[in-house]
Order: C-alpha cells, then structure tokens, then sequence
C-alpha cells in the first residue's frame, strides 16, 4: 500500500528550508523534527511531516526570528568578544 508519504534525506529537507543538513540533523535530536533511522542508521524524514513545517503548522515556529534574521558571518555580537580582532589581546 502507497501512502504516498516519501522519505527526505536531510539534505533534501535541508535545501527546502534553505539550511546546513546538520542543521536538520540538530532540529530531529532536539525533537523539532520527527525522524525515522534506516537500518543503516541513516535518519530519513516524512515528506508530508516537512510540508506541513513548511507551511507554519509545526514546531519550527518556536525559532528565534531575531537569531534567524540576523546576518551570517557577522562576528561577534558583543564588542571585545572573541574574533580575529582581538587576537593576541591575552
């Protein structure tokens, strides 16, 4: 019986949120994100499951839109935190 539900690798899920695959493996640890293991031990993710996340239905809501918003590779938020500039300060 197809139930039509296929299976994501965490890369396919990860490029449909537009993050890092160890992102999406983070997010099924924490239990953000149900997941099932392949008997190789490989995680795999309900594609219906990954809609519905999607479209605002699930537990992904609960991310900091500030952290979300902010720009990678900003460096530090705070002045004097570790960073290339600081370097050799200790």
């Amino acid at each position: 019986m197809d139930t039509g539900d296929r299976l994501l690798t965490p890369g396919e899920v990860a490029a449909l949120f537009r993050v890092d695959p160890k992102t999406v493996t983070r997010w099924a640890a924490a239990g953000r994100i149900g997941s099932i293991r392949t008997p190789g031990g490989h995680r795999r993710f309900r594609e219906s499951e990954v809609r519905a996340l999607l479209e605002g239905e699930g537990m992904l809501d609960e991310v900091d839109t500030n952290v979300a918003d902010r720009p990678r590779n900003a460096g530090p938020a705070a002045p004097g935190g570790p960073g290339p500039a600081n370097a050799g300060m200790y």
